[in-house]
């Protein structure tokens, strides 16, 4: 079918069920960050291959609004589709609500796909509406309906993720939600993201690019635990540690009918932003409802000590690929042909050589010059830059090991820097070193700290579009809650900053159409000090391990603090990861390492 026929059919659907317009949105049941391509409606049939988008399709009109990561993806995607591009202002925003509210007639019927949606978003979009008694209603996957070929669900098998990986058992984390359960006075509780589930359970999948998850739900009661999977996904030896938790599997797909059957006075706890409107809808009215984040959230983003102790261990790892990547680049930059995504490629294949890697945490955001300057910008065989020995160029990749989770970002100078960067470049280094070094009481949240990695940019008049931070799982989703640092539309102003935390830091500075700078290290929350007056101290302990490009370093603009801290950074990246590199390799990272002067500010 092409995209006009997809309208055409589309259309009598609207017709048919009196809708003035029906959202396409770009997820799944689960409210993912990453989607199977089972669910990847969006693309089928507009052709647009972005991960963030929402089409609205109306009798005259059909409109996708993306952000400026995909305006040139999006333009040529939709070129002669019948589909408009809308660019969004402001990123991660439902500006197609305002278009939907404008145009429609009082009264109009505006039609979803209940599964695709979160309460949360239901929610937001009726009180939008509020002004022109728009009505929303479910209507069913109108768009899925025409798709013939569509994959079918993901049926690839779980796998145990060890104790020794893991730390601690399922049964041991089902302890410890049913204790927040019954503080709470809780019957049942729906989990509904995927890496909550596989946390909680101990296993890891393939169902979903970059996150090891399976496609599944959970309900967890005070004595039963119940997962809905397709049950050839799951071996033989986890079936076993089921049977001895109490774990009952049951069918994907009949989680609304286990939950339409909970009694009369149950009380079940929900999330709205991650639980969809037809599950939501299937709660009998009988039943007491609470909502909150899952309990597993919090509790996942407190990592074990065997989790630490691996999460150590794992950053020594990707810090020797990134080291092996970084050598060859130089070694070959103006001398074979290398472009953003031979790259990217590249870099993956040092990663590979690595024990228990299973795969890239995302895909690799490598943008050179103005490219850059594009944030979460995705390279592509026809818009990727050939490399050249002078510019910069950003670089920001991850890995997903059996042991950990890695995310970090540098800015690199393939040719001389001039002063402009140099500044630049010193000013977000500056702002990434005051968040690592701060040392702050119990109960901060990030919100409060975020300003520490935007001060030097803001006194020099720029700043970013960006959170400064946000959590990272434990080989599972590389953005994971429920802390952040940043104070935009998606941070969770609520959370607090506790230890064993893992997060980014990541301050940077974007030049639209010239370049991009950006610094990421992964920082674990750890206790610092604790006083009878004063009470508990925690401070950030800087995990990742990867030179920083000196070559771009404004010298003049480090305090002495600041110089001894990178100086101090680099010994212990050279401390860790030098007695796994080769002689040749070593004296490479001396080199990338050597302490700077401590002389004060010129």
């Amino acid at each position: 079918m092409t995209t006009a026929q997809k309208l055409s059919y589309l259309r009598a659907s609207l017709r048919k069920f009196n809708l003035f317009a029906f959202i396409i949105p770009n997820t799944d049941p689960h409210q993912s960050e990453y989607v199977s391509s089972h669910w990847q409606t969006l693309a089928w049939f507009s052709g647009f291959t972005g991960s963030a988008g929402n089409l609205v399709i109306t009798r005259e009109f059909a409109g996708l609004w993306t952000d400026s990561r995909y305006f040139l993806q999006a333009e040529e995607q939709l070129a002669g589709s019948g589909i408009e591009l809308m660019k969004l202002n402001v990123p991660h925003t439902p500006e197609y609500l305002d278009w939907i509210f404008e145009n429609a007639p009082e009264n109009a019927r505006i039609g979803l796909d209940g599964q695709m949606f979160s309460v949360a978003s239901v929610r937001n979009m009726k009180k939008a509406f509020q002004g022109k008694k728009l009505e929303v209603v479910q209507v069913g996957d109108l768009a899925g309906e025409l798709w013939k070929d569509r994959p079918a669900l993901p049926a690839n098998p779980v796998y145990e993720h060890e104790l020794k990986f893991a730390g601690k058992s399922s049964a041991e984390k089902l302890t410890e939600v049913r204790a927040e359960m019954k503080s709470r006075g809780i019957d049942y509780h729906l989990i509904t993201s995927l890496d909550d589930i596989a946390w909680l359970y101990n296993f890891r999948g393939n169902d979903v690019e970059y996150n090891p998850v399976g496609i599944c739900y959970s309900v967890v009661g005070m004595k039963k635990a119940y997962v809905f999977i397709n049950e050839t996904k799951i071996p033989e030896s986890l079936k076993q540690v089921f049977d001895t938790t109490d774990i009952t599997l049951y069918p994907y797909n009949t989680v609304s009918e286990f939950l339409s059957n909970l009694a009369e006075g149950d009380t079940i706890l929900f999330s709205p932003e991650k639980t969809n409107l037809w599950l939501y809808e299937s709660l009998p009215g009988g039943v007491k409802k609470k909502e909150g984040i899952h309990i597993t959230t919090p509790l996942k983003s407190l990592k074990n000590e065997t989790e630490i102790k691996h999460i150590r261990n794992t950053m020594v790892k990707d810090g020797v690929a990134m080291v092996r990547f970084l050598i060859w680049l130089e070694e070959n930059i103006g001398r074979i042909k290398i472009t953003e995504v031979s790259a990217a490629e590249k870099l993956r294949e040092f990663r590979a050589e690595q024990e228990n890697f299973a795969g890239e945490s995302f895909g690799t955001i490598a943008g050179y010059n103005g490219h850059g300057a594009i944030v979460h910008y995705s390279a592509t065989e026809k818009s990727a830059y050939e490399l050249k020995p002078e510019g910069l160029f950003l670089l920001d990749s991850g890995g997903q090991y059996l042991d950990g989770t890695t995310d970090i970002t540098r800015t690199l100078a393939l040719g001389e820097p001039d002063a402009e960067q140099k500044r630049d470049f010193t000013l977000v280094l500056k702002g990434h070193i005051a968040l690592a070094r701060v040392i702050f009481p119990e109960g901060t949240r990030g919100y409060q700290l975020e300003g520490l990695a935007r001060q030097y940019l803001w006194a020099n008049g720029m700043n970013y579009g960006h959170g400064t931070g946000h959590g990272v799982g434990f080989f599972l989703s590389v953005h994971e809650g429920p802390q952040s640092i940043g104070s935009g539309a998606t941070a969770n102003k609520t959370a607090i900053l506790q230890p064993g935390m893992l997060t980014s830091n990541e301050p940077g500075v974007y030049h639209k159409g010239k370049y991009g700078i950006r610094t990421e290290n992964l920082v674990l929350t750890v206790p610092h000090s604790e006083s009878e007056d004063f009470g508990k101290f925690l401070s950030f302990e800087t995990v990742t391990l990867c030179p920083i490009d000196l070559r771009l370093l404004d010298e003049n603009r480090l305090t002495p603090d600041e110089k001894e801290w990178l100086n101090q950074y680099h010994q212990t990246v050279y401390d860790k990861i030098s007695p796994l590199l080769t002689s040749e390799e070593k004296l490479w990272l001396q080199e990338k390492t050597q302490p700077i002067g401590l002389s004060q500010i010129a």
